[in-house]
């Protein structure tokens, strides 16, 4: 679905990735968790096409990310940054509108006569009906992550690449959110790389996990393979303890006082 191949990209003199080579099946959710200025979104704006590598490929579904137009590429990939959409004054109908651009003939004309039907149906699923007519300024962090969501959904893509979209929203909002994805995501079939610094919220929501360091790649696996005292310890310089969720059995991070700071070490 989605390889990259030996991949590298700098800015000036900082390499913000060095020769990354990575393979994403179809129907795969990924997290790709790290420090901050490890290259994540880096990685991210060459899967999206947005920026160019300095050399190494990026290819989906056997083709060159390059050889794509841009309505073409957003027919198979969409993306949801972190700050979704600013507070402006488009409505939340007009707004899950313009991801039919795609779809859009030269004279701006949908092709596809169920897409009414698509519209209602996504702010049915994403509790939007209420707030179909308000503009983006007048509704919260949280409303408005779910206007961008739905937004994504309305260009029905193959591929979903989110980049940190849970960092404005409370935990409520950040359980919802991912919820709402990973329920998308097993009823399409979708293949969804996510940025995340929440490592819980990762091993929760996520089959597998992409560790960068540095620019370097430094593991990748399931969550149970990949979240443990060392890599924590090695990767985020942060001590912890590693516990099995109660209800689903995956691992769970727990930090450690640091006793440097004058905290004592957990088990004191």
């Amino acid at each position: 679905m989605i390889e990259v191949q030996n991949a590298a990209k700098s800015y000036g003199r900082l390499h913000a990735l060095k020769e990354i080579s990575w393979k994403v099946e179809p129907g795969e959710f990924w997290g790709v968790i790290g420090p901050n200025g490890s290259g994540k979104s880096t990685l991210l704006s060459l899967i999206s096409g947005i920026e160019a590598p300095d050399h190494g490929e990026i290819s989906l579904s056997g083709q060159p990310i390059a050889s794509y137009n841009r309505k073409a590429l957003s027919r198979k990939l969409a993306v949801l940054q972190q700050d979704g959409l600013p507070p402006v004054s488009f409505t939340v109908r007009e707004v899950i509108e313009m991801g039919r651009f795609p779809f859009l003939d030269w004279r701006g004309r949908e092709k596809d006569g169920h897409a009414e039907k698509l519209m209602q149906s996504i702010m049915d699923r994403l509790e939007l009906g209420d707030l179909a007519d308000r503009q983006l300024s007048s509704l919260s962090g949280g409303q408005r992550q779910r206007a961008a969501l739905g937004k994504v959904m309305a260009q029905q893509p193959e591929v979903v690449l989110l980049d940190e979209p849970t960092t404005y929203l409370d935990i409520r909002y950040q359980q919802q959110f991912m919820e709402l994805v990973a329920g998308w995501q097993r009823e399409e079939g979708l293949t969804v790389i996510s940025v995340m610094h929440d490592l819980n919220l990762a091993s929760l929501y996520c089959d597998r996990l992409l560790v960068l360091n540095a620019g370097s790649l430094v593991a990748m696996g399931a969550p149970s393979e990949i979240l443990n005292s060392d890599t924590m310890e090695s990767v985020f310089d942060v001590k912890s303890h590693i516990v099995a969720h109660p209800d689903t059995g995956v691992p769970q991070l727990l930090l450690q006082k640091d006793a440097k700071n004058g905290w004592s070490e957990a088990g004191d």
